[in-house]
């Protein structure tokens, strides 16, 4: 039997869960991994059927300290051997930094950030022994542009982070056969900014700036696959993050006023 699998975190809805199907439908073992039990169960049972993979779940909230230790523990018992990891979850604080405890920004660091961290530093000892391995970070195009107002103080700051983790990963270990993709969407239509509070602000954004869950999560797939370092999805995305490192920070941020939904109000 295969014990290789795909792991992915954050995997019950948007951009995680429609990597989680087009992995599966490429014929990997895939390992689900979230809060909500009932979606993790009803999620790995159809891409059985659907894909004819096997698939698990282990509850965890990445929110939780011990989480990371948890998911590696379950995949240890299971001998389930993690050739590929999607570090996936994520959400967005939409509240003033003022206005947020301390508990709170140290539980959405940990899941954006130090959740990433400790993930990784688990599976990629199994990663070196195999020699080969994929790391998906799935970053935001946020970490390129200035830090936005209203939607987390702390956001594009860690996402400017995982990229940059993202290209330490590429530098010490892709000549050991194991690589990282840092995955930049902009504006993708999911679960994320209604569960964040943020859907008014999202229904602002012009259509022509959205996109679909499931054409970044196939592109980030490829990408992936192809060991590519970066990946924004869509040549306006590509635009604008060129462009957010190139402007004056003053001109982006008048730009991206009149696109991005009450951003920087």
């Amino acid at each position: 039997m295969n014990k290789n699998y795909a792991l992915i975190t954050g995997s019950t809805a948007g951009i995680g869960l429609e990597i989680a199907q087009e992995l599966a439908s490429r014929g990997h073992n895939i390992l689900l991994t979230a809060r909500r039990e009932d979606r993790l169960k009803d999620i790995a049972q159809q891409l059985i059927a659907d894909h004819g993979v096997h698939a698990d779940y282990v509850v965890a909230d990445l929110g939780d300290v011990s989480a990371p230790g948890v998911i590696f523990n379950f995949c240890a018992s299971n001998e389930y051997v993690v050739n590929i990891l999607v570090n996936n979850a994520g959400y967005s604080i939409n509240k003033k930094f003022h206005e947020t405890g301390e508990e709170e920004e140290e539980k959405f660091l940990r899941v954006l950030g130090l959740g990433v961290i400790a993930l990784t530093k688990r599976f990629i000892p199994g990663m070196l022994q195999q020699k080969s391995g994929k790391i998906m970070l799935v970053s935001s195009l946020a970490a390129f542009a200035p830090p936005a107002t209203g939607w987390g103080a702390l956001y594009g700051p860690v996402k400017t982070f995982v990229n940059r983790f993202g290209d330490a990963l590429n530098l010490n270990y892709r000549s050991q056969g194991i690589t990282a993709t840092n995955v930049c969407p902009g504006f993708t239509v999911t679960e994320f900014h209604t569960a964040s509070g943020m859907q008014d602000a999202m229904d602002e954004v012009p259509s022509f700036m959205k996109k679909d869950s499931k054409t970044v999560a196939k592109g980030a797939v490829d990408a992936m696959m192809k060991g590519k370092s970066v990946w924004v999805p869509g040549a306006l995305n590509k635009m604008l993050a060129f462009l957010c490192n190139t402007l004056p920070t003053s001109l982006v941020i008048k730009m991206s006023s009149s696109l991005a939904g009450r951003r920087y109000e």
